[in-house]
């Protein structure tokens, strides 16, 4: 079932990308390719970004894929938590590596041109994992909600079906929020310039693109982000009132801290990751400062995915006990 799913989706994805291309081509763009400016035009700093953005690429893939290994292999991680937790690292991996990698190689390149397929790619990928980051995260909380709040009926409320199919509606969501980002930019005709002051296919930058009127196009985007956004902050918010109403009533400190231990990690990626987000996205064009933007994208978009594995292996006793074992059994 898992299998035909993800095949049902991969080919969904190409489907919807296609579509999407030719609705452009429809509305006549005279732009077939885009020139990135990138990080920096600053030549000196060219090299040192480029290894600085390698070694933080390689950590992401490494301590993402190990923390996928390591929950795989030991059994004591085969709960809801470590799984949702699993999926949480495949998503920062796919994250980075639909930016990187381009980012990477345009650090060489005299003009860092993308071609308007390969543009709408990346900018679907990139909604994709971000939406679905946004809503792994609420269903985390939920999880824990469960854990603390309802530890009697966790395993009957938290069962296998039960998180394979939030997994999958997180997907399905995010596939559809993805669709329908693309369809509001590249549905608008771009007559030149093509230069994206960006290091990736960016939402704002390529609606400025536009050579037509984009309020509507901005107002639907908002409205978007704020829907999947808003509600899962929401969620949040709310299970971690709960988690916090319920930790105050126990009364052991050894319990208290035990609680405490397993949500603060989460809280830290939950914090990271939206207010990068709310900052970018849920503000007014008129306060768009292209510069801030840029790091704030990166941060999100490179940094987060690499340090998500950091937080949850060194904040965790069941990882760093996991980990110990495989080097016992490695040594």
């Amino acid at each position: 079932a898992m299998v035909k799913f993800f095949s049902y989706t991969f080919f969904s994805i190409l489907t919807h990308l296609y579509t999407t291309i030719k609705i452009s081509m429809w509305n006549h763009s005279q732009v077939s390719k885009f020139i990135l400016l990138g990080i920096t035009d600053q030549k000196q700093l060219q090299l040192p970004l480029f290894v600085l953005f390698l070694l933080v690429y390689i950590i992401t893939l490494v301590g993402n894929l190990g923390m996928i290994m390591l929950i795989k292999t030991d059994s004591r991680l085969h709960i809801p938590m470590y799984f949702f937790l699993s999926n949480l690292a495949f998503v920062d991996i796919n994250y980075s590596s639909t930016i990187t990698p381009k980012m990477l190689v345009d650090f060489f390149m005299e003009k860092k041109i993308i071609g308007i397929f390969s543009c709408a790619v990346q900018m679907f990928f990139c909604v994709l994992c971000g939406s679905s980051e946004c809503l792994l995260l609420a269903v985390m909380a939920f999880d824990r909600y469960v854990a603390i709040c309802n530890p009697l009926n966790y395993s009957i409320i938290m069962s296998e079906k039960w998180c394979f199919c939030l997994v999958a509606v997180s997907y399905v969501l995010s596939i559809c929020y993805s669709v329908l980002y693309i369809v509001c930019v590249f549905s608008l005709p771009f007559c030149g310039p093509n230069v994206i002051n960006h290091f990736f296919c960016d939402i704002p930058p390529l609606l400025k693109l536009s050579c037509s009127d984009t309020h509507i196009n901005q107002i639907v985007i908002f409205v978007q982000v704020s829907i999947n956004c808003v509600s899962t902050t929401l969620i949040i918010l709310i299970s971690y009132a709960c988690i916090l109403s319920t930790i105050l009533k126990i009364h052991s400190t050894t319990s208290k801290s035990k609680a405490f231990s397993t949500c603060s990690s989460h809280l830290i990626v939950v914090s990271l990751f939206y207010g990068t987000i709310f900052l970018i996205y849920l503000r007014p064009s008129s306060t768009y400062a292209l510069e801030e933007d840029k790091v704030a994208s990166l941060f999100y978009t490179v940094v987060i995915p690499m340090l998500n594995p950091l937080i949850y292996s060194l904040r965790n006793k069941d990882m760093k006990e996991a980990f110990q074992k495989i080097l016992e059994k490695l040594l």
